[in-house]
């Protein structure tokens, strides 16, 4: 692939180097800070207890000072879970639900774009892909719109994932894993002083499972490394590079058929893909992050990434019944499917380069002024082939009496769908204001504005439009361990390039645009090691793109899409964590939401007034861990309640409730822990899809063993 003069530039600062991490100041004495704050405050601060964050300010700020809610997942969390994926964190996020195998719902709405790593947006594993945790040293979720700080993207949320870092503190851990469905595997990450003024980390993982789905399997590997640079007292230079393999065997996953009520109609290991097809994703990601302090009061951080991935796929896709019986319709009882092969290649080439100004000053009002630019730039190609049903030569498949093995892609017709790809461009500026206006009273205000670029190389279309983006709230300190606070905040989201397209004879379509209030309290307990958040909101989507019902279809100048659909989404949240006693902690969670069309007929859900797809109404999530000192031991327990919800062709997706275990045991340097999920065994959907590509089944029981020493 081709290189831009930009990407050839971050090469050039990023080869030399050889790096990984990026994005805090690490120093000796920052390390030395970090090992007293451990011994000091306890386990509050060695387990799932996070006090500050800066996903909400982009300034690093106490959460009782935060005007809206944000939850913080930290390392020693995702490894008490053996959380592999995302997906295995979302029992703990209130509000936060699975859309698909690689989709989320964020407060009813579904995201799978509004990704950032280390503050920037680009998302590795984009197009199918799942994230991997290995690399993570903890997931940031910022709740409601996020666009006054990062631009574009849906009003429920945003998550930001934070890379591990290189440290002047020694440390070595190589981790082994095995279990059910074949999973082996191993990591090493290494980190420590080269020279008093350079620090390095090093990491490799390897993992493979087969899984409880027919002809599925993956293979995960990623290799990391990093220096950081103390050039002087007052400016860092880290410079990062990773490698990310994914080979996903019988993907892209579809879901298994059930009738109306939701029942499976066949073993939920059912599969519409063949032995042969796969998804394979290789990704490079070079990034380097220089922070300097010009003064006590004035300091600047720049961070440039360049991210480049590939990602080829061949499956079969299920489509509608085969009328096997004749009796002149095509239904269930013809216990048959029509497949379709798609072939697809998809490339991203991304640039993306952050600034932020940070000025503190006290004038008898204590403030911190942040002032900030963003700049996303992707180039992407993608091709697409296509085999439909016997006449290309794909075989039917009878999900009863499955005959996989009868067919071969490599005789099938396969049709070039003739595309070619897109290039976006995304450019920000904002400015934001913290303001003390007294020891009770907290005043946060920020606005953006964005400028954004679509670009179709296959036609030729182009679109550009710009936004502005406000945000604002108080905090109200009614003791040090009580905070009530409100907020209002916009989001914007440019209408997708196709349907820009489709509508661009007649008129252009307006982005769009999300509006919250969310009223909040949250509250510190036991000195500080647990806080508790209870948030309410309502947020107001509007400007969708629907189909014109005044469209003839005749060249008649009324617009084919409008701008008119209108969703409504309400609900409660509330998050406890942090540690009850000295032995033992707990993090839980309860989310209320109601998310409905208020006006039009949108295409995330099934009909006009109804709930939105995978919104469930409920979710509780809960995992508490006790110490038993006398054994070097730990047990945890955790559960995952989720209400019922709606597919996309209204059939029911019934409610479920797992729960989860470990067993943690350390002797000297070496851990071992056995993690059984799904303990019960539980046969279930997390979510549903179409009529034709049913729900997604959930894993059923699995027993994972690790062992883990630090030399």
């Amino acid at each position: 692939m081709h290189l831009n003069v930009i990407n050839i530039g971050m090469l050039s600062l990023l080869l030399p180097v050889l790096s990984v991490s990026a994005n805090e100041n690490t120093t000796d004495l920052d390390s030395t800070e970090s090992i007293e704050k451990i011994t000091v405050m306890g386990r509050a601060q060695t387990f799932y207890r996070e006090s500050s964050t800066s996903v909400g300010a982009k300034v690093e700020t106490d959460i009782m000072d935060l005007p809206q809610s944000v939850q913080v997942l930290n390392e020693q969390l995702i490894v008490d879970q053996a959380a592999r994926e995302i997906t295995d964190l979302y029992r703990s996020i209130a509000g936060v639900s699975t859309y698909s195998y690689s989709g989320v719902t964020f407060r009813g709405f579904r995201d799978d774009s509004n990704v950032f790593y280390d503050g920037v947006r680009g998302d590795p594993f984009s197009g199918f892909g799942v994230p991997q945790l290995f690399n993570i040293e903890r997931v940031e979720v910022l709740k409601g719109p996020a666009a006054a700080l990062y631009g574009g993207g849906e009003p429920g949320g945003m998550i930001n994932y934070v890379s591990k870092k290189p440290s002047f503190v020694q440390d070595t851990e190589v981790t082994l894993t095995t279990g059910d469905n074949d999973r082996m595997g191993g990591s090493i990450d290494s980190k420590g002083g080269l020279t008093d003024s350079i620090a390095y980390r090093l990491g490799g993982f390897y993992e493979q499972k087969d899984s409880f789905r027919n002809n599925a399997d993956s293979e995960n590997t990623e290799l990391t490394s990093g220096l950081l640079f103390q050039l002087d007292d007052d400016t860092t230079l880290t410079t990062t590079i990773d490698y990310i393999k994914q080979d996903l065997g019988g993907n892209r996953l579809r879901g298994v058929p059930v009738d109306d009520d939701g029942n499976f109609l066949v073993d939920p290991s059912y599969n519409a893909n063949e032995k042969s097809d796969y998804q394979n994703l290789e990704a490079t990601i070079l990034q380097a992050d220089l922070q300097h302090h010009f003064s006590d009061e004035l300091s600047v951080n720049t961070t440039v990434r360049y991210l480049d991935n590939e990602r080829v796929q061949g499956y079969h896709e299920s489509q509608s019944w085969v009328d096997v019986n004749g009796d002149g319709e095509a239904n269930i009882d013809d216990k048959t499917i029509k497949r379709e092969y798609r072939k697809q290649y998809r490339a991203n080439q991304e640039v993306s380069v952050t600034s932020d100004f940070v000025y503190r000053l006290d004038t008898g009002i204590e403030q911190t002024l942040l002032f900030g630019a963003d700049y996303h730039h992707v180039n992407s190609d993608y091709d697409y082939w296509r085999a439909r049903y016997e006449a290309d030569g794909v075989a039917n498949l009878n999900i009863f009496d499955l005959n996989y093995g009868e067919t071969d892609p490599s005789t099938y017709n396969l049709q070039d769908q003739d595309r070619d790809g897109t290039k976006t461009e995304r450019a920000g500026l904002y400015v934001q204001d913290q303001i003390s206006l007294s020891e009770k009273w907290l005043l946060l205000v920020g606005l953006r504005y964005d400028h954004f670029n679509d670009f179709d190389k296959e036609t030729g279309f182009e679109f550009s439009d710009n936004h502005v983006s406000p945000r604002g709230g108080i905090v109200y300190k009614y003791s040090t361990d009580t905070s009530f606070y409100v907020n209002y905040a916009e989001s914007f989201n440019p209408t997708s390039l196709g349907d820009q397209e489709t509508a661009s004879e007649d008129s252009s379509l307006e982005p769009e645009m999300g509006e919250q209030v969310e009223l909040g309290i949250k509250n510190q307990w036991f000195n500080g090691s647990m806080m508790t958040t209870l948030a309410v909101y309502q947020i107001n989507k509007k400007d969708v793109a629907m189909n014109n019902p005044a469209d003839t279809g005749n060249d008649d100048g009324i617009p084919a899409l409008v701008s008119l659909g209108e969703v409504e989404s309400k609900g409660l949240e509330f998050t406890l964590v942090g540690d009850i006693t000295p032995n033992w902690t707990v993090m839980a969670n309860y989310a209320y939401n109601d998310t409905r069309v208020t006006q039009g007929d949108i295409g995330d859900t099934y009909a006009d007034g109804s709930k939105f797809v995978n919104a469930p109404r409920h979710q509780a999530g809960l995992w508490t861990r006790y110490d038993i000192d006398s054994l070097n031991s730990a047990i945890a327990l955790g559960a995952d309640y989720v209400s019922e919800q709606m597919s996309a062709d209204a059939q029911r997706v019934k409610p479920y409730t797992v729960f989860d275990m470990s067993w943690t045991t350390t002797w000297q340097d070496t851990q071992f822990q056995l993690n059984v999920k799904n303990l019960f065994d539980k046969e279930y959907a997390v979510s549903g899809f179409s009529e034709r590509n049913g729900h997604f089944p959930g894993a059923p029981r699995e027993v994972v063993l690790q062992v883990s020493h630090h030399f």
